[in-house]
């Protein structure tokens, strides 16, 4: 059997002057916040230019990240 580990990520984005804040969750952290730099859909992250990563934690555990992100939006 096989165990494959999974990786998932909950971080926080901001603007250049700290005033707007973005919470969210992916697997892949590089591409996610790559997206939000070229601002790739026209989201709130876009609309507020939320591009700086102040935070972010890495989980192996779907359900905690979950957790965890929903905690943070609280």
């Amino acid at each position: 059997m096989i165990n494959k580990e999974y990786s998932y990520y909950v971080y926080i984005l901001t603007n250049e002057t700290n005033t707007v804040f973005y919470t969210g969750f992916t697997n892949d952290i590089v591409r996610r916040i790559a997206e939000h730099k070229i601002k790739f859909n026209n989201s709130f992250s876009s609309k507020y230019d939320i591009t700086k990563l102040v935070y972010y934690e890495h989980f192996n555990d779907v359900h905690n990240a979950i957790e965890k992100e929903k905690k943070l939006k609280k």
